[in-house]
Protein backbone atom coordinates (compact mmCIF):
# COMPACT_ATOMS: atom_id res chain seq x y z
CA UNK A 1 0.00 0.00 0.00
CA UNK A 2 1.23 3.46 -0.81
CA UNK A 3 1.42 6.07 1.94
CA UNK A 4 -2.00 7.60 1.34
CA UNK A 5 -3.87 4.54 0.06
CA UNK A 6 -5.26 3.33 3.40
CA UNK A 7 -9.01 3.39 3.64
CA UNK A 8 -11.77 3.17 6.22
CA UNK A 9 -11.78 -0.27 7.83
CA UNK A 10 -8.07 -0.98 7.24
CA UNK A 11 -5.94 -2.18 10.14
CA UNK A 12 -2.89 0.02 10.63
CA UNK A 13 -0.06 0.93 12.95
CA UNK A 14 -0.17 4.56 13.96
CA UNK A 15 2.42 6.70 15.68
CA UNK A 16 0.79 9.27 17.93
CA UNK A 17 3.06 11.63 19.83
CA UNK A 18 5.59 9.14 21.27
CA UNK A 19 3.39 6.03 21.34
CA UNK A 20 2.70 3.42 18.69
CA UNK A 21 -0.70 1.79 18.33
CA UNK A 22 -2.51 -0.82 16.27
CA UNK A 23 -5.86 0.45 15.15
CA UNK A 24 -8.55 0.68 12.54
CA UNK A 25 -9.11 3.64 10.24
CA UNK A 26 -12.59 5.03 10.84
CA UNK A 27 -12.34 8.09 8.57
CA UNK A 28 -10.14 8.50 5.51
CA UNK A 29 -11.78 11.64 4.11
CA UNK A 30 -9.32 14.18 5.52
CA UNK A 31 -6.48 15.39 3.32
CA UNK A 32 -3.75 15.42 5.97
CA UNK A 33 -4.80 12.77 8.50
CA UNK A 34 -6.73 9.62 9.24
CA UNK A 35 -9.02 9.05 12.18
CA UNK A 36 -7.77 5.88 13.86
CA UNK A 37 -9.60 3.82 16.51
CA UNK A 38 -7.10 2.28 18.95
CA UNK A 39 -7.24 -1.52 19.30
CA UNK A 40 -3.84 -2.27 20.89
CA UNK A 41 -0.67 -0.58 22.17
CA UNK A 42 2.66 -1.46 20.54
CA UNK A 43 4.83 1.12 22.30
CA UNK A 44 3.85 3.02 25.42
CA UNK A 45 4.31 6.82 25.19
CA UNK A 46 7.47 8.29 26.68
CA UNK A 47 7.08 10.16 29.93
CA UNK A 48 7.99 13.81 30.42
CA UNK A 49 7.81 16.95 28.32
CA UNK A 50 7.32 16.32 24.59
CA UNK A 51 9.17 19.54 23.76
CA UNK A 52 12.17 18.58 25.88
CA UNK A 53 12.52 14.82 25.40
CA UNK A 54 14.61 12.91 27.93
CA UNK A 55 14.97 15.99 30.12
CA UNK A 56 14.00 15.70 33.79
CA UNK A 57 14.58 19.32 34.79
CA UNK A 58 11.55 20.83 33.05
CA UNK A 59 8.73 23.07 34.24
CA UNK A 60 6.25 20.16 34.24
CA UNK A 61 7.22 16.49 33.88
CA UNK A 62 4.11 14.99 32.29
CA UNK A 63 2.76 11.57 33.06
CA UNK A 64 1.73 10.25 29.65
CA UNK A 65 -0.99 7.61 29.48
CA UNK A 66 -1.51 5.37 26.49
CA UNK A 67 -4.56 6.07 24.37
CA UNK A 68 -7.57 4.10 25.61
CA UNK A 69 -9.17 1.08 23.95
CA UNK A 70 -11.38 2.24 21.04
CA UNK A 71 -10.34 5.87 21.57
CA UNK A 72 -10.26 7.69 18.25
CA UNK A 73 -7.59 10.19 17.33
CA UNK A 74 -6.37 12.11 14.30
CA UNK A 75 -3.06 10.79 13.04
CA UNK A 76 -1.07 12.43 10.22
CA UNK A 77 -1.16 10.23 7.12
CA UNK A 78 2.62 9.84 7.05
CA UNK A 79 2.49 8.33 10.57
CA UNK A 80 0.09 5.54 9.54
CA UNK A 81 1.24 2.26 7.99
CA UNK A 82 -0.70 -0.89 7.01
CA UNK A 83 -0.80 -3.63 9.66
CA UNK A 84 -0.93 -7.32 8.92
CA UNK A 85 -1.12 -9.93 11.58
CA UNK A 86 -3.17 -10.73 14.61
CA UNK A 87 -4.28 -7.82 16.76
CA UNK A 88 -3.48 -8.60 20.42
CA UNK A 89 -5.94 -7.79 23.17
CA UNK A 90 -5.77 -4.19 24.28
CA UNK A 91 -5.25 -5.14 27.94
CA UNK A 92 -2.36 -7.53 27.25
CA UNK A 93 -0.73 -5.16 24.77
CA UNK A 94 -0.92 -2.30 27.28
CA UNK A 95 0.58 -4.46 30.02
CA UNK A 96 3.37 -5.65 27.71
CA UNK A 97 4.15 -2.13 26.47
CA UNK A 98 4.44 -0.80 30.04
CA UNK A 99 6.69 -3.73 30.99
CA UNK A 100 8.96 -3.10 27.97
CA UNK A 101 9.18 0.62 28.72
CA UNK A 102 10.04 -0.07 32.37
CA UNK A 103 12.61 -2.69 31.40
CA UNK A 104 14.37 -0.17 29.14
CA UNK A 105 14.60 2.33 32.02
CA UNK A 106 15.56 0.03 34.89
CA UNK A 107 19.16 0.29 35.98
CA UNK A 108 19.73 3.64 34.28
CA UNK A 109 21.07 6.30 36.59
CA UNK A 110 20.01 9.52 34.85
CA UNK A 111 17.26 11.74 36.28
CA UNK A 112 14.92 11.41 33.30
CA UNK A 113 15.00 7.59 33.44
CA UNK A 114 14.32 7.61 37.17
CA UNK A 115 11.38 10.03 36.86
CA UNK A 116 9.99 8.12 33.90
CA UNK A 117 10.20 4.81 35.75
CA UNK A 118 8.43 6.35 38.75
CA UNK A 119 5.71 7.71 36.46
CA UNK A 120 5.25 4.35 34.73
CA UNK A 121 4.98 2.55 38.07
CA UNK A 122 2.15 4.91 39.03
CA UNK A 123 0.43 4.34 35.69
CA UNK A 124 0.81 0.58 36.06
CA UNK A 125 -1.20 0.77 39.30
CA UNK A 126 -3.89 2.91 37.63
CA UNK A 127 -4.31 0.81 34.49
CA UNK A 128 -6.84 -1.96 34.87
CA UNK A 129 -5.40 -4.85 32.91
Amino acid sequence: MAENSCKTGDLVTAFYKTGKYIGEITDDSRAQSYVVRVLAVEKHPMQGDLHNPKEADVLMFHQRRALAFREQTNVPRNMVKPFSGTVPSYEQSLKDSVARAMEELEGKDDAWSKKSLESLRELEKEYSY
